[in-house]
């Protein structure tokens, strides 16, 4: 893979509450509220990516159910400036019990001395505060649109 690219891969999940699953994330002294997810390895292909990527950040097991967005115009990487992201989402569900505990709140959890280490939560958004708002990073922003448009 170039290193001019970086590829991600999120899941969008909704809960039978019309909830819609996000993490907060505490990177390099910065605070995101994103969607789970992660980069692609090199000879994985993007729904091997998708199903890992869950089981290591919310040890769940998930089914990808379909493709919802592929990154359309230009993006740089928030952490390197040398590099285009290309960030695929699709809607995921649960296929293993969810037992990962969730804040109440954003960011529920405590903060670390060292702006270098990495903290991530996740919490569960009720449909009418999930905006475009309430979420950090611009491809995300856009996926917020679609997904409330669409469901």
């Amino acid at each position: 893979m170039s290193d001019l690219f970086t590829v991600r891969v999120y899941g969008i999940m909704i809960n039978e509450k019309k909830q819609v699953l996000v993490s907060d994330e505490h990177i390099r002294g910065g605070l995101y509220t994103k969607f789970p997810g992660g980069g692609l390895e090199f000879g994985e292909g993007t729904l091997e990516c998708m199903v890992r990527e869950w089981k290591e950040e919310i040890n769940q097991d998930i089914e990808v159910v379909e493709h919802l967005y592929t990154t359309d115009f230009f993006q740089m990487n928030a952490f390197n400036n040398k590099q285009q992201i290309i960030a695929i989402y699709y809607l995921v569900k649960g296929i293993s019990p969810f037992n990962i505990h969730t804040g109440s709140k954003p960011f529920d959890f405590e903060l670390p001395d060292d702006p270098m280490v990495q903290i991530e939560g996740v919490r569960w958004i009720d449909w009418e505060d999930f905006t475009e708002d309430a979420i950090t990073l611009p491809t995300d922003k856009r996926v917020t649109k679609i997904v409330k448009e669409r469901f």
